[in-house]
């Protein structure tokens, strides 16, 4: 009997894990970050908006996945945005729920660590909605096949209909501003400083999207990239300045496509 109930109670721990934690779980230890949820519209032409998210329980850290890079990434990103481009950017980087209504005020979203994602199916249909109706969303930093499967699992609530593809070279994301050279892998700090520039098992880089009907690019994913490192280190000189740049041009064209489809 003692046995018995042991296994139940092992169950049902294992089952728990599998489940969704409430957003808020989160919220309450991202460092700060929830300081920054706006319920505002954007204060210039373009505002850097970080999606937060909830995670299962089988991913769980102390970190906060949507929260990495924070606030660093954007903070350098757009000091990059307004040097390269003639863009009216805000100064600094906030985050959005899907569940908040002023999403869909903010015509760019940026999600990072996507492969401990998780999505419910209220917040997967107000990301279709928000996607279909002429938003942008680009993902970053994740790696290797269980991460794809996590992210993938989860998108696929939102976009069951949809093929999620490689973007092609004559795609004017390609060449909006600067022509992007799509074989070069951007890596993590971490991975670079073990001398290597993949994490797990992904050894290749990716540029993958979704588009709507009208063949506009409405999801773009870096995977088995970090964007987000290259940006956050970009004044740092252990971290390559040539992969800084390079993600700085990708994220510049992001940005243009975005603005002008």
């Amino acid at each position: 009997m003692r046995l018995l109930l042991f296994a139940l109670c092992i169950i049902g721990a294992t089952n728990s894990f599998a489940q969704p934690l409430p957003f808020d779980f989160f919220r309450d230890s991202s460092e700060g970050a929830d300081d920054t949820f706006t319920t505002q519209p954007p204060d210039a032409e373009f505002a850097f908006a970080r999606l937060a998210y909830g995670q299962t329980m089988s991913n769980f850290s102390s970190r906060i996945p949507w929260t990495t890079d924070w606030p660093e990434a954007e903070t350098h990103f757009l000091q990059g945005l307004s040097r390269l481009s003639v863009v009216d950017s805000s100064g600094a980087g906030r985050a959005v729920r899907l569940t908040d209504e002023v999403i869909f005020d903010y015509p760019w979203l940026y999600a990072v660590d996507v492969g401990k994602w998780t999505l419910t199916g209220n917040e997967a249909a107000i990301l279709r909605e928000y996607l279909l109706r002429g938003g942008f969303l680009m993902v970053d930093d994740f790696h290797g096949s269980y991460e794809w499967q996590v992210f993938y699992s989860q998108l696929r609530k939102a976009f069951p209909d949809r093929p999620v593809v490689d973007i092609p070279p004559e795609d004017a994301l390609m060449t909006i501003m600067y022509e992007l050279d799509t074989s070069i892998q951007i890596p993590g700090i971490r991975a670079l400083n073990s001398g290597q520039t993949w994490e797990q098992d992904g050894y290749t880089p990716h540029w993958r999207g979704i588009y709507d009907d009208q063949g506009r690019l409405m999801l773009a994913i870096n995977f088995n990239m970090d964007l987000g490192d290259a940006w956050e280190h970009a004044d740092d000189p252990g971290y390559p300045e040539p992969m800084t740049s390079l993600a700085y041009r990708w994220a510049v064209n992001y940005v243009i496509y975005a603005m002008t489809h």
